[in-house]
């Protein structure tokens, strides 16, 4: 495309304004401080899909009990997923513990993208994203964020499928305003500019350092850019079951080979215990959205009726949890959210 031509025409300029701008404006984020291979894997991994605001207590923790490969590649992964719960997509802790005890077993590191991409939950963005920042491979990251700023620079109409997609379409451009030197910070400095100020909605213009080569920002509709074909939301209704019994609750434990919530408890599903909660009976429902669902739970007090226990009885995944134990076991965190505000609840 001719603005892409005209962009890479003017690389050093846009390049040289970038990092004048990052090296004042780039947030004060643990990772960068006292940078590590280790706290860039960690921190790449949990900010997959997941805020920097809703990161950063869960780093602090993580490298206080895990301060390096070796100690994660040695805890157990009821360990690691407890230290994970509240971030959701748990199979990012699973992989990145898999990765741990990978790295632990090589002579050194691997430095290049092609390599980590061969380990358990690296893809082209994170590979790119740790061997730019860790050893200054010259490969580029492309995340939403870069999506947007790319599309709008040049000003691309084109509608993708999904951000996938879009990332494909525009990794060569991305490559090809990387410069060679310091392709770490470049890359950073991107996703920060992404994250901060080339925003989807109400972008911060007058406040880009590179607003002078944006195409979108000179026609004036930068925020309409990327388009992204809608996506389509699907609906599920859930009902769960909340049951004490002698100051235990009973919770369901998934399966440990699950791909999303193995070895994690949750409230159980009111087919699982074999009952049908009455109207009156409602505690308590909860709206949340996971990728293109749209999920509606709606929890209901049960009692342990003989019909429960023989549900119970008859399956390991059914366990009777004590109140005073809820703190040591890895409970989904919209799941433990619910059930403090189930006990909070006045007793009738």
């Amino acid at each position: 495309m001719a603005n892409s031509t005209r962009l890479i025409s003017r690389q050093a300029d846009f390049q040289r304004k970038l990092r004048i701008w990052y090296r004042t404006h780039a947030r004060p984020l643990p990772w960068r401080e006292s940078p590590s291979l280790y706290k860039t894997v960690v921190s790449e991994f949990m900010l997959q899909q997941t805020q920097v605001k809703t990161v950063l207590p869960y780093f602090a923790r993580w490298l206080a009990t895990l301060p390096d490969f070796a100690a994660l590649a040695a805890a157990p992964e009821a360990k690691v997923l407890k230290l994970w719960e509240g971030l959701g997509y748990y199979s990012r802790a699973r992989n990145l513990h898999k990765l741990a005890q990978s790295v632990t077993t090589l002579p050194i590191p691997p430095r290049t993208p092609d390599a980590w991409r061969a380990l358990p939950g690296v893809g082209p963005y994170t590979a790119a994203a740790i061997t730019s920042i860790a050893f200054g491979a010259p490969a580029a990251v492309v995340d939403g964020n870069v999506v947007r700023i790319l599309a709008r620079l040049t000003a691309d109409k084109r509608e993708f499928r999904d951000s996938s997609t879009a990332a494909k379409e525009f990794t060569s451009l991305a490559n090809a305003l990387l410069p060679t030197t310091n392709p770490g910070d470049h890359n950073q400095a991107m996703m920060e500019l992404g994250a901060t100020v080339c925003v989807r909605q109400n972008p911060g213009c007058p406040d880009c350092p590179v607003a002078e080569f944006c195409i979108a920002h000179q026609r004036g509709h930068p925020e309409k850019l990327p388009r992204l074909q809608p996506k389509v939301i699907e609906r599920m209704f859930v009902i769960r079951t909340f049951c004490l019994e002698h100051g235990r609750l009973l919770l369901r434990c998934r399966d440990a080979q699950s791909r999303r919530l193995g070895g994690l408890h949750e409230l159980p599903e009111a087919t699982d215990v074999g009952v049908k909660p009455a109207a009156g009976d409602l505690l308590l429902t909860k709206r949340r959205s996971i990728t293109r669902f749209q999920i509606t739970e709606s929890i209901y007090t049960t009692k342990p009726s003989a019909v429960l226990k023989t549900r119970v009885a008859a399956t390991d995944s059914l366990v009777w949890v004590p109140l005073t134990e809820l703190d040591s076991i890895t409970l989904s965190g919209p799941h433990r959210r619910w059930v403090h505000a189930i006990l909070a609840q006045p007793t009738p």
